[in-house]
């Protein structure tokens, strides 16, 4: 009897595998469906909510005029403006920044096996912020008008991620450890050469611009700005959901990944010049903000697990519905002013993060 027990045993655990997986399945896409409707909810009130509140039916009737070419009354007008030229840029922006700052924060963890690790702790944001110093304070990429800034921040992020990798690289390629320390070693280095160019030159203008990179702001936000930065932000997240393997093997240790068959060196070298650029581009909008791509990565394994195939998938709803009601916040609560958004999200992140680490059963990086 001991022994029929036994194989009748075997089918039945083999039956339910595939029925644990639907039901996974099926409940990711659930998670998935509301996280939409939440989302799209979420942006439609930001956009009608601000220091001029419209009604929820005059923003839609807004947005579809501007979509079919439809005709505003003239005692409308400013109104409309308000809602399509200044706000939905601006919470699409919003939107984008932290579906994208959600998703390069995971990737990142991975890849650097650090569960302290965020976008920018391989020092991009302070290369970013060095650009925009130095096209504002002296005059560089005039000639590209109100797009000088952020094509300043884009080519110091993009430079710092070259300094980054040059200095990390060593015999056996660039190890996890040295891409942090050399990232750490070199976000101090581009913070005091930005320090010093601020004090050389103590203007109104420089402050306000060291305020904006330090702590973030979509006030900056336009039509013509959006579209860059959201091809970027959709293109990387489609490649990294496209090495969610080699990341969850990575996540093991590069040993452990050998034996696997995945080159850690190369995988690593391919999603580091990836998340770079992606958070170049976003930077390059928005300016650093802080703590999404530290703490929504780290929600998100605690609802649905830590393999990257769904991680990848749900974070950025997360990020982005988070970042939309930061941003609406920060545009509301003191009113007509703004509060940085690094101020909002530290408020936030921090006691997340400190109630993750109380959190018994949960282990940073996984479950």
């Amino acid at each position: 009897m001991a022994v029929s027990t036994k194989a009748a045993s075997v089918p039945s655990v083999q039956a339910s595998r595939p029925a644990r997986r639907r039901g996974s399945r099926a409940a990711t896409a659930g998670l998935i469906l509301g996280l939409s409707v939440c989302l799209i909810g979420s942006v439609f009130v930001a956009i009608g909510l601000g220091s001029a509140v419209v009604p929820p039916a005059d923003t839609v009737r807004y947005l579809w005029a501007s979509v079919t070419g439809g005709t505003i009354p003239a005692d409308e007008v400013t109104r409309y403006q308000i809602i399509w030229q200044i706000r939905t840029p601006r919470v699409l922006l919003a939107a984008i920044v932290g579906a994208g700052l959600a998703v390069v924060g995971a990737a990142i963890q991975a890849l650097v096996r650090n569960s302290l690790a965020d976008p920018y702790i391989l020092g991009v944001s302070s290369g970013a912020s060095v650009g925009a110093v130095t096209v504002s304070l002296f005059g560089v990429l005039s000639t590209l008008g109100i797009y000088a800034v952020s094509v300043g921040a884009f080519a110091g992020a993009l430079v710092a991620t070259a300094l980054v990798y040059l200095i990390a690289y060593g015999r056996v390629g660039v190890t996890p450890l040295r891409l942090v320390l050399t990232g750490v070693a070199l976000s101090f280095g581009f913070q005091a050469v930005m320090s010093v160019m601020i004090y050389f030159t103590p203007t109104s203008e420089s402050t306000s611009t060291v305020l904006f990179w330090t702590m973030g702001s979509f006030g900056a936000a336009t039509w013509g700005s959006l579209p860059v930065v959201v091809a970027i932000v959709i293109a990387g997240i489609v490649v990294l959901r496209r090495f969610s393997r080699p990341l969850d093997v990575m996540a093991l240790g590069d040993e452990t990944a050998a034996s696997l068959g995945v080159d850690s060196v190369r995988v690593r070298r391919g999603l580091f010049v990836v998340t770079a650029v992606m958070t170049g581009a976003m930077v390059a909008v928005s300016g650093t903000i802080g703590f999404v791509g530290l703490v929504i990565p780290h929600i998100t394994r605690i609802l649905i697990g830590a393999p990257h195939a769904r991680l990848l998938v749900i974070a950025p709803f997360l990020g982005a519905i988070l970042m939309v009601w930061v941003d609406l916040i920060s545009r509301t609560l003191v009113a007509p002013r703004e509060l940085p958004l690094g101020v909002l999200t530290a408020l936030i992140g921090v006691p997340v993060f400190i109630m993750l680490m109380r959190r018994k059963g949960y282990v940073f990086g996984g479950r």
